[in-house]
C-alpha cells in the first residue's frame, strides 16, 4: 500500500483521498498519515458475522472521500457482493498468485507443493466472485531450488511493488490492456 502511495506523488493521474484498515493498529495506516493521507479504521470483530454491518461502517468514510478507484492491499476480508457492486469496475486487488491459479490463501506453499516453475502476482478487477475479476496485470518470478513460501513470498513482493503502482497508473488513465512483466 505504501508504494501505491509513494507513486501517486508527483505526474500520477491518480491521488490518495484515504487510507482505511479493519485494524487500527496496521503500520498502513501511520505511514499514510506522515505522507498526509487521511486515514479510518473499522474494526471487523465487533460485527461478528454481520458482515453487511462491518461493510456499512466502513462504507461511511470511504464515501465521505468519494474515491474514483479503489485499490485493496492487504484487506483480508471477502468483501460482499453488495459492497463491490457500489464500486463495479473501479475497484482493485492485488493476489501473490499468477490467477487463475491459486485464489484464496496460501498461495506459495501451494504453488511449491504442484511443483511450479514460476509463481507470481496478479492485480485484477475486483468482482463478487474471490479472485476471479479481468486480468489488469502479473509480474512472474522463478521458483528457486529449496524455495520456501517465506522466501518465495519475499520475492514475489518485490514485483508487487512494481506491479501495483504501474497498472494503477494505466488504470486511472483509462488503460485496462493487461500489463505484463
Amino acid at each position: 500500500m505504501i508504494k501505491l502511495l509513494e507513486s501517486m506523488r508527483d505526474d500520477h493521474p491518480a491521488r490518495a483521498v484515504l487510507v482505511a484498515s479493519n485494524d487500527a493498529n496496521a503500520a498502513g495506516l501511520q505511514k499514510a498519515a506522515r505522507l498526509g493521507v487521511a486515514t479510518a479504521a473499522i474494526d471487523h470483530r465487533p460485527y461478528g458475522k454481520d458482515r453487511a454491518a462491518f461493510e456499512a461502517e466502513l462504507l461511511k468514510p470511504i464515501l465521505a472521500a468519494q474515491p474514483d478507484i479503489v485499490c485493496l492491499a492487504g484487506f483480508m476480508r471477502v468483501l460482499t457482493p453488495d459492497f463491490v457492486g457500489r464500486f463495479a469496475g473501479r475497484m482493485l486487488n492485488i493476489h501473490p498468485s499468477l490467477l487463475p491459479k491459486y485464489p484464496g490463501l496460501h498461495t506459495h506453499a501451494r504453488a511449491l507443493e504442484a511443483g511450479d516453475a514460476e509463481a507470481g502476482c496478479t492485480v485484477h478487477e475486483v468482482t463478487p466472485v474471490l479472485d476471479d475479476g479481468p486480468i489488469l496485470g502479473q509480474a512472474r518470478v522463478a521458483i528457486a531450488p529449496g524455495d520456501t513460501p517465506e522466501t518465495l513470498a519475499a520475492r514475489v513482493l518485490v514485483q508487487e511493488h512494481r506491479l501495483y503502482p504501474a497498472v494503477l497508473r494505466r488504470f486511472a488513465q483509462g488503460d485496462r490492456t493487461p500489463l505484463f512483466m
